[in-house]
């Protein structure tokens, strides 16, 4: 049972409705130019039709950006941070990067910045930027990025010599909130250069732009002065005016919100509209548009509203010159309460109410840390829970009034109909998701996300059934019962990995809270049918029970692109697919049997998820009665296999995680357990008996310490020894930090097929097959390995001791066990400290590693190299890379 805390309580009273600590969290993104939502474009590139050049002057229809930014939960008021160093030719509002066109492997982020802690009802929250003091070599990073090819490494912003000297400065930024609506903000700023420096510090204030997107515009609200005395500065936001927020089952307002400071600061205005003038050469309605801060301070122009009044506001402290070795802190307080009429609720309480959630903070991690743990590992597991909450971010897209636009002046180009998502009018989303990155991502993806809710029901299991909900919600999942995969496409497929999430999360849940969320399980487990019944009729062509689907979140894992189909009129028949739906079969039977413990009526599905299952295991080493099953005695693993129109076949003898997914499909089925269960006893016998042809491929009966036990693999007793013996091995698929997802097997015997070829590659990709940084030809990844220590274990509790795994580089053979243990430790290795204090995924960056100002705030990167476990891909996804969490609290205990 969880350990009472103040933040449990606060969490508790949430739940209940009692409290809404949720109203304001960090809902929303570093980036939310060149994203899908906001392309309005011909032709569907995303990338060039709102710029991070444009972004400043553009105002977002969709969603804000901002540093460290802080929303109410329908994002209609956003606080932030924005910096300037007196050279940069743009204020710092938001986070820069290349696009695919601009790098050598894809999208990423130039800059550094990290959430270092949270809570998850954002009652205190975090975050660090590092900003440069010389000017920000946005040129630079472009130009050699652009020159470099797909052989060489990333130019990263440190490369660039910017932090030679350490001239730099630490920004944090902490909120701790006093209530639910009452936001303390500390921000401190160190340089930690050998010479004063300045810096201009500007919180940033203002109003989603709701009410300039119709045929008719709306009303707005309005920013202005409240009170200015000795003590402090005081700005309203005042939205009282506005209707309530549409497209919601209930009516939404803002309260008026107070946000007070030193009364030595100025206050500046704007409005947060676009300037059309800048980018279309169209007159502007109102002098004062978005970008006016900018140009005031950078460009020396009068620009800001001297009335004192408007959509968008910044507290200007002035330059601040800061020693070397010095800080200067800046406290703001944003509150719902008018400080005219509560004087004790005043600035000088913002460190007392900081340092008290901060140590509430302290409190509710060392309950949540597991007891072995070593002090690093209690680091990484709450930085990388930290990541996760600050990475939740309000999703606004109504997919309709994307397709068709808001102004019937003013439609959007016909051709963009048809360029993605227009099968997805329903898809109405403006709730809070939790998103794989704040930069590359500020979208969510549907198996990221399912990962995602397992470290989450560590911290938030409320939080983590809700997501898993969303997707089934009747706004997200279609009609047919496709659950959207990502924003680029709706429409492809992710891996079915919703079931197997949902069952985890109630067990963890139930376990660790002592209660059973029946209604949750019931709930998801309908919605789960429609999905299934939609994967058996769209992704098994032919009806054999052997899946295609396409990519499947591998992206370049083959030498084509798994997700086009053949011209030739072929189908590929895949061992991933075919290994997931195996997998969805059983966990849907685990889930059906938990329900029928209350309601018989559900023995009738479990029984039906098993029969399915056994088609499936049948038909992966039948195909439907041809000539040709996907498991290979040559390989010792199962392949892909193309199938022609006239029945003769192509295999695909290439090791990659494609071939170990079949091992995911594990369940046990106890005869002492199953007993209470007298109608699925009674079927599973006769399956046993009557279609031995097919269960036996499937399914084998063992004894252990439990007794008679029912294991249910796609793999029997030797050919799950034969693949094992692939992923032991150090020169196949046993990298130092995990699973690599190819076999290194390929780096001296490249694959090819059709004149294309697949070669190990331990980094980033070579090739451009599904972006740069999509590489599944080596590197490691957290989901994929998760899962088979996941099965690991499953296979270990019916073969328990009896079956040891030969490696070459232990001193003993493995149990299974001792397997799963072992690709638990070398996962968590990658963020671990060695004997001699460094850490895998830093590299060979020395910056990272021995700096006592960075060697302890941690990225958490999209994939790993294999031979070193340098972090590479996406640096801020803790999204899946959060799994870290989950391996320290199960392995650690």
């Amino acid at each position: 049972m969880p350990i009472n805390t103040a933040e449990r309580a606060r969490l508790k009273a949430d739940h209940q409705g009692l409290q809404n600590w949720r109203a304001w969290g960090p809902y929303v993104s570093e980036r939310s130019w060149g994203t899908v939502r906001e392309d309005y474009s011909e032709d569907g590139n995303a990338w060039d039709y709102l710029t991070h050049n444009h972004a400043r002057s553009k105002a977002y229809r969709w969603g804000e950006d901002g540093l460290a930014g802080i929303c109410d939960r329908y994002q209609l008021l956003v606080f932030a941070l924005a910096l300037w160093n007196g050279e940069d030719p743009f204020l710092k509002e938001r986070l820069f990067g290349l696009t695919p066109d601009q790098a050598n492997h894809g999208e990423d982020v130039k800059e550094y910045y990290f959430y270092l802690d949270a809570l998850p009802s954002s009652a205190y929250l975090k975050y660090l930027y590092k900003y440069p003091q010389a000017q920000f070599p946005y040129q630079q990073l472009l130009v050699e990025n652009s020159r470099r090819n797909r052989q060489q490494r990333e130019y990263e912003l440190i490369d660039t010599g910017i932090f030679d000297d350490d001239r730099y400065f630490d920004v944090f930024v902490e909120y701790a909130k006093e209530n639910t609506h009452d936001l303390c903000v500390r921000i401190e700023v160190f340089n930690r250069g050998p010479e004063p420096a300045p810096i201009w510090v500007l919180p940033h204030l203002w109003f989603r732009n709701t009410w300039a997107w119709e045929t008719e515009r709306q009303p707005e609200p309005i920013l202005r002065m409240h009170g200015h005395d000795s003590q402090s500065l005081c700005l309203v936001a005042d939205s009282s005016n506005v209707a309530p927020l549409g497209n919601l089952l209930f009516p939404y307002k803002l309260d008026n919100y107070y946000l007070q400071t030193d009364a030595s600061s100025q206050p500046l205005f704007t409005n947060n509209e676009t300037n059309q003038e800048l980018l279309y050469g169209v007159s502007n309605e109102s002098h004062f548009v978005k970008d006016a801060f900018h140009r005031h301070f950078v460009d020396k122009t009068d620009c800001v509203n001297h009335e004192l009044t408007g959509t968008k506001a910044c507290i200007d402290y002035g330059m601040t010159v800061i020693e070397p070795a010095g800080s200067k802190v800046f406290r703001l307080r944003l509150s719902n309460q008018n400080p005219l009429d509560q004087p004790s609720h005043s600035l000088s309480e913002v460190d007392e109410i900081v340092a008290k959630r901060r140590a509430e903070a302290d409190e509710f991690y060392a309950a949540i840390h597991p007891p072995k743990a070593s002090a690093d590992e209690c680091l990484i597991q709450r930085q990388a829970l930290a990541g996760m909450l600050w990475t939740k971010q309000i999703y606004l897209f109504d997919v309709q009034k994307w397709l068709d636009g808001d102004n019937a002046h003013a439609p959007p180009a016909e051709s963009r109909r048809k360029i993605r998502n227009h099968h997805w009018r329903h898809l109405n989303s403006m709730r809070i998701l939790s998103m794989p990155d704040k930069w590359e991502y500020p979208w969510f993806a549907a198996w990221d996300l399912a990962f995602h809710c397992i470290p989450l029901t560590l911290v938030d299991p409320e939080f983590a059934k809700e997501q898993l909900w969303l997707l089934l919600f009747e706004q997200f999942q279609h009609p047919n019962g496709q659950i959207p995969a990502y924003e680029w496409e709706f429409s492809d497929l992710n891996p079915p990995v919703h079931a197997w999430a949902v069952w985890r999360v109630y067990n963890m849940d139930r376990i660790r809270n002592g209660c059973a969320d029946r209604e949750f399980l019931e709930r998801c487990f309908h919605k789960l049918m429609l999905n299934f019944t939609w994967w058996i009729n769209k992704v098994d062509s032919e009806g054999h029970n052997v899946f295609e689907g396409g990519f499947l979140g591998l992206d370049n894992i083959s030498s084509f692109d798994r997700s086009e189909r053949p011209d030739d009129g072929a189908t590929l028949k895949q061992a991933d697919a075919t290994g997931w739906m195996g997998m969805y079969c059983l966990n849907m039977m685990r889930i059906a049997l938990a329900l029928a413990k209350e309601n018989p009526a559900y023995v009738g599905l479990a029984t039906k998820f098993f029969e399915h299952y056994t088609y499936i295991g049948s038909a992966m080493k039948n195909m439907g009665g041809r000539s040709f099953q996907l498991w290979s005695d040559n390989d010792g693993m199962f392949c892909d296999v193309l199938s022609y129109p006239d029945g003769s076949y192509h295999r695909f003898h290439l090791r990659s995680l494609v071939n170990l997914i079949p091992l995911y499909a594990v369940e046990r089925l106890e005869d002492n357990w199953i007993e209470q269960f007298p109608l699925f006893r009674d079927n599973l016998l006769w399956c046993l008996r009557n279609r031995a042809s097919m269960t036996q491929a499937c399914m084998t009966e063992n004894k252990c310490s439990a007794g008679d036990v029912l294991l249910l693999s796609l793999v029997d007793q030797e050919q799950f020894r034969r693949i094992l013996q692939r992923i032991a091995d150090p020169d196949e698929f046993l990298s130092p930090f995990g699973l690599r997802s190819l076999s290194k097997h390929h780096a001296d015997h490249p694959y090819s097929f059709n004149g294309e070829r697949v070669q190990y590659e331990a980094a980033e990709s070579t090739t451009w097959l599904k972006g740069g940084n999509s590489n599944w030809r080596g590197p490691v990844w957290f989901p994929t390995t998760f899962l088979m220590i996941e099965s690991l274990r499953r296979f270990a509790q019916v073969y328990e001791g009896e079956m040891h795994i030969q490696t070459s580089e232990g001193a003993h053979d493995l149990t299974l066990i001792e397997m799963a243990a072992d690709l638990a430790n070398r996962m968590i290795s990658l963020f671990a400290r060695d004997a001699s204090g460094r850490r895998a995924f830093y590299g060979d960056n020395e910056k990272f590693q021995s700096d006592p100002h960075w060697r302890d705030c941690l990225l958490f990167h999209e994939y790993f190299h294999s031979e070193t476990g340098e972090g590479l891909g996406a640096s801020h996804q803790t999204g899946w890379t959060g799994l870290v969490a989950s391996l320290i609290d199960e392995w650690r205990r």
